[in-house]
């Protein structure tokens, strides 16, 4: 079970190579080395089983996530490559995508994103940051978070399962946002709506989460 990951939020101008590089070693060679560790085994014996904690965002990118949805999309294309061969030697890849969890994960993210200058980004993008993500992000983890449990029970299920499912999303809540990405293709319906929600309709944004 591939369960570490570290997050990176704010402007991507201001985020340094160090921190970019923490993220990918972390969370995207973190799950290959593993893979690249147990698989011979588990290939001689044909069984096993590798459950990886992804996230939504390996599915939607989220403005102002930007390194952590690249470090999740990369970690759900390795995966889905990996599912196709390893079933050919009994070996089931699992992904389970929680969305907003509350945790000390969060929590800590979110002080240290109030204590950050963000040097580099300028003053627009700054004032969008502070004024209009934060908020909605405190309000999505108020209204969709799940508890560490039910994230835990989900994986527990995963493993349990006869035939594990390649993905499993943990919050029911987020399956008409993720519909959105998979009802067109060119992929402007998904771009554009979180656009308007959150830049020109924040106050509705609000109210529809309330």
């Amino acid at each position: 079970v591939n369960n570490a990951g570290v997050g990176l939020v704010g402007p991507l101008e201001s985020a340094s190579g160090p921190q970019v590089q923490r993220v990918f070693d972390t969370n995207v060679f973190g799950v290959l080395r593993l893979a690249q560790a147990l698989l011979p085994q588990m290939k001689r014996r044909r069984s096993g089983h590798i459950v990886v904690v992804s996230s939504v965002m390996g599915l939607q990118g989220v403005v102002f996530n930007d390194i952590y949805s690249a470090s999740k999309f990369a970690v759900e294309g390795l995966c889905e490559s990996l599912a196709v061969q390893l079933l050919q030697f009994n070996v089931f890849v699992s992904l389970v995508e929680p969305g907003p969890v509350n945790t000390e994960f969060e929590r800590k993210v979110l002080q240290e994103v109030e204590k950050s200058e963000f040097p580099g980004t300028d003053a627009e993008t700054l004032r969008y940051f502070r004024e209009v993500y934060l908020p909605a992000s405190r309000d999505v983890f108020d209204t969709f978070g799940q508890s560490p449990q039910e994230v835990a029970q989900a994986i527990v299920s995963v493993i349990g399962a006869p035939r594990p499912p390649f993905r499993t999303p943990t919050n029911p809540l987020y399956s008409p946002l993720l519909a959105l990405r998979f009802a067109d293709p060119s992929g402007d319906l998904g771009v554009r709506t979180f656009q308007r929600l959150l830049f020109d309709l924040g106050p509705l944004f609000h109210l529809s989460l309330a």
